[in-house]
């Protein structure tokens, strides 16, 4: 999908703002990122680029004849094309025989009836021998059949072939087969995006939180600016992740920079973006202080802003609609039908980032001029704004379109964006 965009300011487009006001720019990231809007007073910010990665090709069609479903966060993917998994003789010798001078034995065999002294044998009669072959014949008989019963009183019939037991005892049970099959349930990616259990789980949680009391005029403060707002989305957000099945983890919260992370996110100069190869919401830094020097109430709103869309990005990663939206973005085939689902993508993390700020505007003071602000920058937060004028994150109009209700509603029922028909996500 596309990166996080955010506005910046400049002039207004189309006549649609006042005289005199410069445009806002979205700001685009790794494959998530918000559009946002400034006040007309603030100078022109740099181009916003998108990075998102390249997409799967995939071996079989979904059941909406589409391309196939994207795998699920954390689930093993297949291997690429061409890779690999990774996984003397004995000594003998001859022995000698002991030489013979000459014969050892005699070839006459001994007489029957004599020892070697010479004294001849006993003989015994007929009726003796036939008696005491008799007598051993019971006598083995007799023991033969002692073996028998004194076996047999040990329940033991056929040792050697296989045990067994008394009438008696209970026969030993069968152990049960350990060999188990998982079968894994395969969500389509239409499904996951429209029929998400994130749009059931009620409204977002309101919390005590307030802004943070720090003055974010350099580069560290900004950092723990941001830094201390995330504590107030986590609690807002991890009950209703749990309560639709998903499992919640806390995003990090970085200052993004030129240099291209390990983690494969590519972050454009100057723009704020969420990465969610190491779940990383990156900062822009510079456009910030820039900003609060310039306006300091606008700014903290616009940042404030920021981090709920940037936030909306690390739902959409967190209930798989992220992986499912990049899988559609990816097997476009078009470029506008590309540009759609990044529209719709880029406008439901808006839309998310709105539903929290409405559901916790009181703690965060989001009334009377500085509502009026936040308002104004939603208006003005739109494609008309970008230099390159890319359609990937939709109208100033689509915009206030989707965050204005969930603003009010504070539920991410109102951000089924991919449900929504394509002039309600232009």
């Amino acid at each position: 999908m596309s990166d996080t965009e955010e506005g910046t300011p400049g002039s207004t487009s189309g006549g649609e703002s006042a005289p005199g006001s410069r445009p806002l720019v979205l700001s685009s990231a790794q494959s998530a990122g918000p559009g946002k809007a400034l006040p007309s007073s603030f100078g022109d910010s740099t181009v916003r680029q998108k990075a998102r990665p390249l997409p799967t090709n995939p071996d079989v069609e979904s059941e909406y004849s589409g391309p196939p479903t994207a795998p699920l966060t954390g689930a093993p993917l297949a291997p690429l094309t061409g890779t690999r998994r990774a996984g003397g003789a004995r000594p003998s010798g001859w022995s000698s025989h002991p030489s013979r001078a000459g014969a050892q034995y005699t070839s006459e065999p001994p007489k029957v009836g004599y020892v070697d002294t010479g004294v001849p044998r006993r003989q015994y009669s007929r009726p003796i021998v036939a008696g005491l072959s008799v007598l051993v014949v019971l006598m083995l008989t007799a023991a033969a059949v002692g073996g028998f019963k004194l076996v047999d009183s040990y329940g033991v019939q056929r040792p050697l072939s296989q045990p067994s037991v008394k009438k008696s005892e209970a026969p030993l049970p069968i152990p049960p087969d350990v060999t188990v099959t998982v079968t894994a349930s395969v969500v389509p990616d239409l499904v996951r995006l429209r029929q998400n259990e994130i749009y059931a789980a009620g409204k977002v949680a309101a919390v005590s939180c307030q802004e943070p009391a720090i003055k974010p005029d350099s580069q560290s403060a900004i950092l723990r600016y941001y830094r201390a707002l995330l504590p107030c989305l986590d609690k807002a957000w991890e009950p209703v992740l749990k309560k639709a099945g998903y499992p919640f983890r806390s995003p990090k919260v970085v200052l993004q920079t030129n240099q291209v992370a390990a983690n494969a996110c590519t972050g454009e100069k100057d723009v704020a973006y969420y990465c969610p190869a190491d779940e990383s919401i990156n900062i822009s830094w510079k456009e910030d202080a820039k900003f609060y020097k310039s306006d300091p109430l606008a700014a903290r709103v616009w940042m404030i802003d920021t981090m709920a869309h940037e936030y909306g990005h690390h739902v959409q990663n967190l209930t798989e609609m992220l992986t499912a939206s990049w899988s559609r973005e990816g097997w476009a085939k078009t470029e506008a039908e590309k540009l759609e689902w990044s529209r719709r993508t880029e406008l439901q993390a808006s839309c998310l980032g709105a539903a929290f700020l409405g559901a916790n505007k009181k703690a965060l003071g989001l009334s009377g001029q500085k509502l009026r602000v936040w308002e104004y920058e939603m208006q003005h937060s739109g494609d008309e704004y970008s230099e390159d004028k890319v359609r990937d994150h939709g109208s100033r109009k689509s915009h206030w379109l989707w965050t204005e209700p969930a603003f009010a509603s504070g539920d991410p029922k109102s951000c089924n964006t991919f449900t929504a028909p394509s002039a309600k996500v232009g």
